[in-house]
């Protein structure tokens, strides 16, 4: 628990939140910045600030909280399409730094749309890729 963490005042019941889903190690909650109806934030009731310092046993249980809260979508709502996202670390946009996922519901013409620019060129480039993994 971190004092100056907004997520783990909420997950404390420090600060309002709008409950979606709990479990023993799971708190998720919709996001007050919603990009869709039941956008829903899926933390850690432990703080950890991001994906890099998460322990792996951590990290399985939140991915059954993300599935948890993806299942109730799609039982309540009937959700079918969906978009999960993660940022870690502040080159990546992350601006709460208590690791979470996003759980963000799409539709056809919802307005959303995330843009990627991709480098096909790169790909002369992954075997020296690979041989730096090894």
């Amino acid at each position: 628990m971190s004092a100056d963490c907004v997520f783990c005042r909420i997950v404390a019941g420090r600060e309002p939140s709008w409950k979606v889903y709990e479990d023993r190690s799971t708190f998720a909650f919709l996001d007050i910045s919603p990009f869709s109806e039941f956008h829903t934030l899926v933390v850690p009731k432990r703080h950890f600030d991001s994906i890099f310092d998460i322990p792996p046993a951590e990290v399985a249980s939140l991915s059954l909280g993300v599935k948890a809260v993806v299942d109730l979508l799609a039982v309540k709502i009937g959700l079918s399409d969906v978009q999960i996202l993660n940022s870690s670390g502040a080159a990546a946009q992350q601006d709460v730094f208590h690791v979470h996922f996003h759980v963000v519901p799409r539709a056809e013409g919802d307005g959303q749309d995330i843009q990627w620019t991709t480098h096909p060129a790169w790909r002369s480039r992954f075997d020296s890729l690979i041989r730096r993994l090894e």
